[in-house]
């Protein structure tokens, strides 16, 4: 019960379709598994509603909420239902990306429209959930924030508004952590790397029209580490360190879970 009487948001905890769990699904499970109460928000109210019920499932407490994170109304209306409903935020999980699927590419094929939408999606949410929670944890004296960017970041990423979105979170976090420590807010970001999720896997095996077997083998060939890539749960887990009172004197930190591969700098 590392997060007892905690109150935690996750942004994005539905999944895409296909196999295995997705970072957002494991986190949300992860925490309620903890002991925190849990808000989870999602654009496919189904998706997040399936993860509520495998919360309950387990004795946990959980809601689910639909919301456009690219519109601040909607991310206002979500903070104001966790504080109507359980009176604090004490963890602002950011999960929310896109890349292949909201049409992102290589600079010379990359149209505005998909631009606009990744930088939406990615970034402007993250920055706005932060601008709605920040003056709560702010008044509470206590706060944690957990954002979730990309191993792409430090690597030969090849499409262009997932990397710089996903680099400029990084930023953004570092900023958040040093704004606000006077407060005893603390703020970490995530890079994950090559995962068995269903947006990263299933995803690229629509689009490239590639067995899954196949985009997945591909990916594990990459990982250094037992050649296999990670799952939403090793993600999770992350999380929940930062996001508990084990990391009270953590801040400002960007950790990779990799599996090795952010120390092969062209991998």
């Amino acid at each position: 019960m590392r997060l007892k009487d905690k109150v935690a948001i996750v942004v994005g905890a539905g999944q895409s379709p296909g196999e295995g769990v997705g970072n957002g699904r494991a986190t949300a499970l992860t925490f309620a598994r903890e002991g925190a109460k849990v808000l989870c928000v999602d654009y496919n109210l189904g998706s997040a509603e399936e993860t509520v019920d495998m919360i309950k499932k387990s004795q946990g407490t959980a809601h689910a909420i639909k919301a456009d994170v690219t519109k601040e109304s909607d991310i206002k209306a979500f903070v104001d239902d966790v504080m109507k409903r359980w009176g604090r935020i004490d963890i602002l999980h950011n999960n929310v990306g896109v890349s292949i699927a909201g049409g992102d590419a290589e600079l010379l094929s990359l149209t505005e429209e998909a631009f606009d939408r990744c930088v939406a999606i990615n970034l402007k949410s993250c920055i706005l959930a932060c601008k709605h929670v920040i003056p709560i944890m702010r008044a509470q004296k206590s706060g944690a924030i957990v954002n979730i960017s990309s191993n792409a970041v430090i690597s030969t990423y090849p499409y262009v508004a997932y990397k710089t979105t996903k680099a400029a979170m990084v930023s953004f976090t570092e900023q958040l952590a040093y704004q606000n420590a006077e407060y005893g807010i603390r703020a970490n970001v995530i890079l994950p790397g090559l995962m068995n999720t269903p947006m990263a896997v299933d995803t690229r095996a629509r689009e490239f029209n590639k067995p899954r077997a196949q985009v997945e083998a591909e990916r594990d060939a990459k990982v250094p580490l037992r050649r296999k890539m990670g799952t939403g749960w090793d993600v999770a887990n992350a999380a929940l360190f930062l996001a508990s009172d084990e990391a009270s004197f953590v801040t400002g930190v960007t950790l990779p879970v990799d599996g090795g591969a952010g120390v092969i700098r062209g991998g």
